[in-house]
């Protein structure tokens, strides 16, 4: 059988690996001491050159479609691992069929759950460690993607401005429609609440993160704060033609949430008495890309917004003038 590798940005250095070997046999010559976090395939994070990937053993077609739906998600510029590419037709020495594999690229500065907390991490970090995991199942939903099986494992955090960012980096059970149905979203968070509670009790047994972990809390804590940004996101306001000024207010109201309105539905009744909008495209990253191009810097969205917020405020105090003082500094 021959080797066969599939990739989207092929990296010649790939084909040096040791192909014929399980992937649990793989030497130090190879593999780096990264840390990973659980999963129920073989992983082994490598180091080729001055590129890091994770390479991840599992069946062939299994490989291929994580893959394809990794690519979909990075088209659409969602936060989730990036994929490099399958290999498959692997066998060992002795001619017998070694697992396909898929590598996906190493996402920098980033930690698994477990190593956030081995690192010092306290209870008093779940608050901000579950807004951030909220945040990511509502843009996946947002896109038309359905997870299948939210946890805290299947996601990696960079802290981004005293807070942090969640990354997708295992999309295997996930499907892509053109829309999630509102079944989908609840199975959805409901696995997740379970997941995540099973997750915070076993931290809390291991003495990792202490007794004082209130796991109903934080589980209540992600189904609310899930259901009142997804409402924000996707709700429609009705209000009098005397209340224009709700309709900034709500766009206002979702770029502090670091999302961007790209169209708004509009509509009044027969008289103009009565107003209804609705947001129908939004996507995060409206601070990130605002500073970006001010400045050329690429940073987390909540850090960007922390900069921008710096030379705002710092007008409105000393050019009280300005017709739009009253505005938010992070206003669209």
């Amino acid at each position: 059988m021959a080797l066969r590798i599939v990739a989207s940005r092929p990296d010649p250095a790939i084909v040096t690996l040791p192909w014929s070997t399980p992937l649990d046999e793989w030497t130090d010559d190879y593999v780096v001491p990264l840390p990973r976090g659980l999963s129920r395939h073989i992983v082994r994070i490598v180091r080729l050159k001055d590129r890091t990937y994770a390479i991840k053993e599992t069946q062939e077609s299994i490989a291929f479609r994580e893959y394809r739906l990794l690519r979909d998600l990075q088209r659409e510029g969602l936060p989730a691992v990036v994929p490099q590419g399958v290999v498959s037709g692997r066998v060992d020495r002795a001619g017998e069929e070694l697992p396909a594999t898929l590598i996906t690229e190493h996402l920098r500065f980033s930690l698994p759950y477990r190593s956030l907390f081995a690192h010092g991490m306290t209870a008093d970090n779940l608050p901000s460690l579950i807004d951030a995991i909220v945040v990511l199942p509502v843009r996946l939903h947002l896109a038309g993607f359905y997870w299948g099986d939210v946890s805290l494992s299947n996601v990696l955090f960079r802290r981004s401005a005293g807070g942090f960012s969640a990354y997708l980096v295992d999309a295997e059970t996930g499907e892509l429609h053109d829309r999630v149905s509102e079944r989908m979203r609840e199975h959805d968070i409901t696995i997740g609440t379970e997941n995540i509670f099973a997750e915070l009790m076993d931290l809390r047994a291991s003495g990792a993160v202490g007794t004082e972990v209130d796991g109903f809390a934080i589980i209540t804590r992600l189904r609310e704060q899930y259901g009142a940004l997804w409402a924000e996101l996707t709700d429609e306001e009705a209000f009098s033609a005397t209340e224009m000024w709700r309709i900034e207010s709500r766009i206002e109201r979702l770029n502090d949430l670091g999302f961007d309105v790209d169209e708004l539905d509009i509509v009044t009744d027969f008289d103009g008495d009565r107003v209804r909008i609705q947001p129908k495209v939004v996507e995060l990253g409206h601070h990130r890309r605002e500073l970006q191009s001010l400045t050329g810097m690429n940073v987390e969205d909540a850090r960007a917004r922390r900069l921008l917020n710096d030379p705002a405020a710092y007008t409105a105090h000393f050019d009280p003038g300005r017709e739009d003082k009253h505005r938010s500094p992070t206003s669209g």
